[in-house]
């Protein structure tokens, strides 16, 4: 639905280099937000509510074949543009998303070169995105040896950051850190911070295609550099001549809630490319998967191999009969026979083992509208992969599989190709290489009507807008660590992620354990939340696709809990974020897209306590039958994860909620419409 756009203000100017202004200011719609551009040292600044949170940071690049783009450029000309409108999701945490923003386009010349570029702001009401758009230099090959893009932040002691190191073990696949801002080395983003006010600010970016992403590079107290993922040659982005960047993105909030209720992410990209897309199915889906965590069963081949047609069949009947619209089958195919995480080469996405038969089990599945959901682990061999992509995604798209789960599971956090001279490389999984891989994937999928999932990916920049078949991934650490992590993630990591990694999109964390402690309640690789918290997830941590984690015969020990799982939808008409402090305590409310019914997720970190919440996301003069799942009176993770109470009342918008959360604990609430 379109609410209206004023076209162009566009108000261009055209002066000479002697009577140039040396800067220029946008704010955004509300006037919160001002960013004012300085040409005299090529700087920019950011203040909120009158206050600077970005001190003049430096912006720019280096090349290898031109001088850099940096001093001496002046400003030549610029045009301005204001956008209200909204548009629709086919899926997401909203199905209306309200895209108003002030837009700075500034063309930028250096008096002793031919060419320019333009530097393109735009302001939104919570935050902020730039890009560089570099038409062609006069050369047939422009090679980026580094971005000069700084984040200047003042007080950088006082700052807190919550952080996860940038490069080396490069799957994003850490525990986030809590530190003063100035202790940070370098970083992934998104990045998130609180400056002494009290204002939250994280900083990461949108629309990455075709470039090498950025990572934060803390060169002196309180300057965050941009460092660009190089290629194993050093370069860390090739281009044709012109290129035009990433957006830079900074999101502002006067609290931490503010920063999970943005959109900027999502606005900052492209709309729909793919034309009607309804075949991208939002749901909840079983697999054989955790099984080999627990080492009960196994990927390879033998006498604990997973995935057989029996036990997939059998995966199948569970998932009919409690509603579920898929399940996963990892190690179907062959390669997964010793050190496969060492040798991406050894793997078969066409070639099944012996006891697996694709078209009988997807036949099973058909009949009883359960589809089967595809996997490819590549070990990060992307040359392997790609050389069998085309048959493999044909091959799931004749038996009916609508969703491939992706896996890039690599030594060391590099993927291999093979290069034009059939040298084996090694590139990072976030260098320009692997981005455009990663939607190389999405876009050959999307050719068959199928939806990615990618597991140890490339980190999400909102290109779900665009590409609306990369219905979910992973980029963090996972419940998987759960079962042999050293150590597991601890209470306060999903209290952490809304603030952090779940800023740039949905993630695959897997939630729905029920077994919290398979090797004992002392054993170091045990789930450190409490059962409550587990359903909690489902509303907390958003994924259009939700896994039901557990083996299906852990459920049957708590049926009542799991009618949570059974009930709780996927794909949401609106979301709010009510509560919550960055790895404290978080609470969602979220409207089911199909129904009356509201959502409700609150889970907190090792600290025990106790949360009023108001009700009034809900319309006013209706009455709903709240379903509660919360903490039992003496429920703890450490003692007594299953301590669980289960209860209801009628409530309306004018009513509050006491709900007492343990360690490690949380409440799960349906609000059913009556």
């Amino acid at each position: 639905m379109r609410l209206f756009i004023k076209p162009c203000l566009l108000a261009t100017l055209l002066t000479p280099f002697s009577l140039l202004a040396a800067s220029l200011s946008v704010s955004s719609p509300d006037g919160n937000i001002e960013l004012t551009l300085n040409d005299t040292a090529l700087t920019y600044q950011v203040a909120f509510h009158g206050q600077p949170v970005i001190a003049p940071s430096a912006l720019g690049f280096r090349f290898l074949q031109l001088p850099a783009l940096a001093n001496g450029y002046k400003i030549t000309s610029h045009s301005r543009n204001s956008v209200k409108q909204s548009w629709q999701q086919p899926w997401g945490e909203r199905t209306t998303v309200l895209d108003q923003h002030n837009e700075l386009a500034v063309t930028l010349k250096h008096p002793e070169r031919k060419a320019a570029f333009t530097l393109r702001f735009k302001l939104f009401n919570d935050g902020l995105g730039f890009r560089y758009e570099v038409p062609n230099q006069g050369v047939a090959k422009l090679d980026i040896i580094d971005e000069l893009t700084e984040f200047r932040i003042s007080d950088s002691k006082q700052s807190t950051a919550w952080w996860i190191p940038g490069r080396g073990w490069n799957r994003y696949e850490m525990l986030y850190r809590t530190t003063a801002l100035n202790e940070v080395d370098r970083a992934h983003t998104p990045f998130t911070f609180k400056l002494p006010s009290g204002v939250h600010l994280s900083i990461h970016e949108a629309a990455l295609v075709n470039f090498a992403a950025m990572v934060l590079d803390q060169q002196r107290d309180g300057v965050l550099k941009s460092d660009l993922t190089p290629w194993s040659d050093g370069i860390r982005v090739k281009t044709n001549g012109s290129f035009t960047t990433p957006w830079r993105t900074i999101q502002i909030a006067s609290n931490a809630v503010g920063l999970l209720n943005s959109d900027l992410i999502l606005n900052l990209n492209e709309p729909n490319k793919l034309g009607e897309v309804s075949w991208v199915k939002p749901g909840k889906y079983a697999g054989i998967w955790w099984g080999m965590h627990l080492e009960t069963q196994s990927w390879g081949s033998g006498p604990k191999h997973a995935a057989t047609t029996a036990n997939t069949k059998a995966y199948i009947d569970f998932a009919a009969k409690n509603g579920f619209d898929g399940v996963l089958v990892e190690g179907w195919n062959t390669g997964w026979d010793g050190e496969w995480f060492l040798n991406g080469a050894v793997f078969n996405f066409t070639t099944p083992y012996a006891d697996f038969d694709l078209a009988e089990v997807t036949a099973y599945g058909a009949a009883k509208g359960v589809k089967l959901v595809g996997h490819h682990e590549t070990s990060g061999h992307i040359s392997n992969y790609e050389a069998q992509m085309a048959a493999a995604y044909d091959l799931y798209a004749k038996h009916g599989v609508g969703q491939i789960k992706t896996g890039y599971v690599a030594d060391g956090g590099q993927a291999t190709r093979i290069d034009e001279n059939g040298i084996e490389r090694k590139e990072w999984h976030d260098g320009q290489l692997l981005v455009n891989h990663y939607l190389h994937s999405v876009k050959e999928a999307a050719k068959r009507q199928i939806s990615i999932n990618t597991h140890e990916p490339i980190k999400d920049t909102g290109l779900r807008r665009t590409y609306p078949n990369w219905i979910s991934r992973e980029g963090a650490r996972g419940q998987e660590y759960n079962a042999w992590g050293s150590p597991p993630n601890p209470p306060e990591h999903t209290a952490m992620l809304p603030f952090t990694r779940m800023l740039s999109g949905p993630m695959d964390f897997t939630p729905g354990i029920f077994n919290l402690a398979y090797k004992g309640l002392d054993a170091e690789n045990r789930v450190q939340t409490t059962l409550a918290k587990q359903l909690a997830l489902y509303v907390v941590l958003y994924s259009p696709i939700q896994m039901v984690a557990d083996l299906p015969e852990h459920y049957d020990a708590h049926p009542n809990a799991f009618q949570f799982i059974k009930d709780v939808p996927t794909d949401w008409a609106q979301s709010q974020a009510l509560q919550g402090e960055v790895g404290d305590f978080v609470v969602f409310a979220r409207q089911d897209k199909h129904s009356e019914d509201w959502y409700l997720g609150a889970l907190t970190d090792e600290q025990a306590r106790t949360l009023t919440v108001k009700l009034d996301f809900l319309p006013a003069g209706k009455r709903y039958t709240a379903q509660i799942y919360r903490d039992g009176k003496d429920a703890d993770w450490r003692t007594k994860p299953y301590e669980m109470i289960i209860e209801q009342q009628s409530v309306t918008a004018s009513d509050s909620l006491t709900l007492p959360l343990a360690s490690s604990g949380g409440a799960a609430i349906r609000f059913k419409a009556l």
